[in-house]
């Protein structure tokens, strides 16, 4: 397969206004480190972004940051720990469960919608993004939004390329928001509760004034991978408080005191606590070097538990919570029971199921998204209809 990497906007308009032209297909990439994740695409020829890089516009005082699509997160996050800031949404590398090499770029985050464990308080990466430049399939470059919070000029189209998987355009340049990074942390662990239980008792906890950044359960069978094997004996519910110290410190004094008429309670200082929601994050339970199927679940946080409970009695499955119970990880022991799972989805409630790790044979036989209900699936035709008639931007990956 070949492979294009434009360095300016105006090659990369050029190398698509070509290819719309022929009705040759392009599979867009930046990174690559999500591959695997979608839909197989039909396409000869990958367009990367890899070669549109550097921050364009970053005043600390702003909050705002504009960067082109190629430039990789560890570059950005860089250059915000030098300033005291961070992205909010707290982007995931997929490398380690995906089993992927290179550098995860801004712009493949962003297409992604990629987000961590602040999502449930934070939103997600669509929700941090002010504007984007791109190219779309007619070869036309497109700008949207602003650097400016308050400028909402185009935020409809701005969000609707968050989550697109580069189905709708090339992202050449986003502009986000970027809050303060917290001065400390802690985490607040509570062993011995079930599944049930630990939704319970995050559902209570996340009424309480402390500010909780991060809420999350991991079951027997996943606890002992975090932290080296370090967490105490039992299921863990763990919860995660930020800010200044003197305010952390009142406020985990609290959340133990709380959580401690529940079972026995431990707390992480800042350095294992930051290493335990970045394993959160980045699911390494799973990250096992196989390629037994992983499913990103998002219920509703009532539900999680009782999925879970649900698929076990006709499939071999093992899970962790994120999000206050509303992001289920889940590995499959076997097959991906991709129609059950939707099903008992359906039947609790709703909510959706994206297959992001399994072999191309089950790829090309389960859908990796949600099917879409009719009226949307139409509506989702014409919005790509619009932005890329000739159908050359990853074709099949989201379908």
């Amino acid at each position: 397969m070949s492979e294009f990497l434009p360095k300016t906007e105006d090659e990369a308009a050029a190398i698509v206004r070509d290819h719309a032209i022929r009705g040759a297909a392009l599979a867009i990439i930046g990174g690559n480190t999500r591959s695997g994740l979608g839909n197989a695409v039909a396409a000869n020829a990958t367009l990367c972004s890899r070669g549109l890089t550097g921050i364009v516009a970053y005043n600390p005082g702003e909050m705002v940051m504009t960067v082109r699509a190629g430039t990789p997160v560890a570059e950005v996050e860089a250059a915000l720990a030098e300033s005291g800031q961070m992205m909010a949404f707290e982007p995931m590398d997929h490398r380690p469960l995906m089993a992927t090499e290179g550098e995860p770029t801004i712009g493949g985050v962003i297409a992604a919608n990629v987000s961590g464990p602040r999502r449930f308080i934070n939103g997600a990466a669509r929700d941090s993004l002010l504007g984007v430049r791109f190219v779309n399939g007619k070869g036309e470059i497109v700008k949207a939004g602003g650097r400016v919070m308050k400028n909402v000029t185009g935020l409809d189209l701005v969000k609707l390329m968050a989550g697109s998987h580069g189905t709708l355009g090339l992202l050449t340049e986003v502009t986000f928001r970027v809050p303060p990074r917290p001065k400390t942390e802690e985490t607040i662990v509570v062993s011995g509760l079930n599944d049930a239980e630990a939704a319970n008792a995050m559902a209570a906890v996340m009424a309480l004034p402390l500010d909780i950044s991060g809420a999350a359960h991991l079951p027997l069978t996943v606890r002992w991978t975090f932290l080296d094997g370090k967490l105490p004996e039992g299921e863990a519910t763990v919860l995660r408080i930020e800010g200044l110290a003197g305010s952390v410190s009142v406020r985990a004094e609290k959340l133990a005191a709380a959580m401690g008429r529940l079972g026995p309670v431990t707390r992480l200082a800042a350095v294992d606590s930051s290493r335990l929601w970045r394993e959160i994050r980045d699911v390494k339970p799973y990250a096992d070097g196989t390629m037994r199927p992983v499913w990103r679940v998002s219920v509703a946080p009532s539900i999680g538990h009782q999925l879970v409970a649900a698929l076990r009695l006709d499939a071999g499955v093992d899970a962790y919570y994120d999000w206050q119970g509303g992001l289920v990880w889940m590995r499959m022991e076997a097959e991906p029971e991709g129609d059950l799972l939707r099903r008992y989805i359906h039947a609790l409630g709703g909510g959706h199921a994206t297959l992001l790790r399994a072999t191309a044979a089950t790829r090309a036989t389960t859908p990796a998204f949600e099917p879409q209900p009719e009226a949307v699936a139409l509506l989702s035709a014409r919005v790509k209809e619009k932005f890329d008639p000739a159908g050359i931007f990853n074709p099949g990956k989201m379908a």
